[in-house]
């Protein structure tokens, strides 16, 4: 059986009771179900990119031809490119 989470009086009180006690004492996370935060609004980063020019080229024609930012059209290619590696795997 689990042990009890106890009640905590402010976040520097459960950060520092978090990091000095194994939380699989208290949660059983084989029960755990993997959840996604669709209404949240995603944290971006910049990056640089190398391209070869043609790419870039035919990326931006594909852009074009569907009315979106080239960059946006990247990001929903890699997206659906990681979703089905993901999900092979």
């Amino acid at each position: 059986m689990s042990k009890q989470i106890p009640k905590f009086k402010s976040e520097e009180e459960e950060r520092e009771f978090w990091g000095t006690h194994d939380s699989t004492e208290y949660i059983n996370w084989s029960k755990g179900k993997r959840v996604t935060f669709s209404n949240l609004k995603p944290s971006v980063k910049k990056i640089s990119l190398r391209l070869p020019e043609a790419m870039l080229e035919e990326l931006k024609l594909l852009a074009n031809k569907r009315d979106v930012p080239y960059q946006s059209l990247l990001k929903i290619f890699l997206a659906e490119r990681i979703e089905k590696e993901l999900a092979t795997h």
